[in-house]
């Protein structure tokens, strides 16, 4: 090794020597790190970078969708059975109810009882025991306009009263009720007439008790339709002729 020259002793320069190589050899040493460390870095960002650009390049190049057929499939106008009253997946029928019928127009408008005139006649003003007097019922539409109402057996009842009211002895909806419905258009002023035959003797409610023939004597008699009742008219009941 070449000896230090210089004024200074040689261990001054040595010394400089050694200062100088160890710089060196760290400088040395952090090159070479430099270089690895940035080696490292680039092949760990290579498969990254290829990763993405194989993802772009399957994004760019993906088949677009088959393009929707112009013949359309085949159709059919008959609903699919699924058997029963149940619809194709098992569950109740959604076909929606049928409409509710129309309505009566004779039922439209109904006459209210207060428009209403009810009189009763009857045949003969006086009968023999054991005759069977024959009632007439006669409604009148003494409104305004036109209205409807039942007038069949169903809506009419006559009843046979003795002469002061008190006693009830026959009414016409007691044993043989009659269901007949007869619903009428009334203009104003229309009337409607009907008869109901009595076979003169008593009843009783739902037709429980014994019937017995009615003595002679006076009595009066009352129509009804619904809750519209006549004014009582009056009749005569007399024994039969002695022979």
């Amino acid at each position: 090794m070449i000896e230090p020259q210089g004024p200074l002793p040689s261990e001054v320069y040595w010394r400089r020597r050694l200062v100088a190589v160890a710089a060196g050899v760290v400088a040395i040493v952090v090159v070479i790190a430099l270089i690895i460390w940035a080696g490292s870095s680039s092949d760990d960002s290579a498969p990254k970078n290829a990763a993405a650009a194989s993802s772009t390049s399957s994004s760019a190049v993906a088949p677009p969708p088959p393009p929707a057929s112009s013949t359309p499939g085949p159709t059919t106008s008959e609903p699919v059975s699924g058997g029963g009253d149940h619809g194709s997946d098992g569950g109740p029928s959604s076909t929606a109810p049928a409409p509710p019928p129309p309505a009566d127009p004779a039922l439209q408008n109904a006459c209210a009882d207060q428009s209403l005139s009810v009189v009763l006649y009857t045949d003969k003003p006086t009968y023999t025991v054991g005759d069977q007097p024959v009632f007439t019922v006669v409604v009148t539409n003494g409104g305004l306009s036109e209205c409807s109402r039942d007038l069949g057996k169903n809506a009419q009842n006559v009843v046979v009263r003795s002469l002061d009211g008190a006693r009830t002895l026959w009414a016409a909806q007691d044993c043989a009720p009659d269901k007949t419905v007869n619903n009428q258009l009334l203009q104003p002023g229309q009337q409607f007439s009907d008869t109901i035959t009595w076979s003169g003797t008593t009843s009783s409610a739902g037709c429980k008790k014994p019937r017995v023939q009615i003595p002679a004597g006076g009595y009066q008699a009352v129509a009804k339709i619904g809750e519209k009742e006549s004014a009582p008219i009056t009749f005569n009941v007399v024994k039969p002729a002695q022979q």
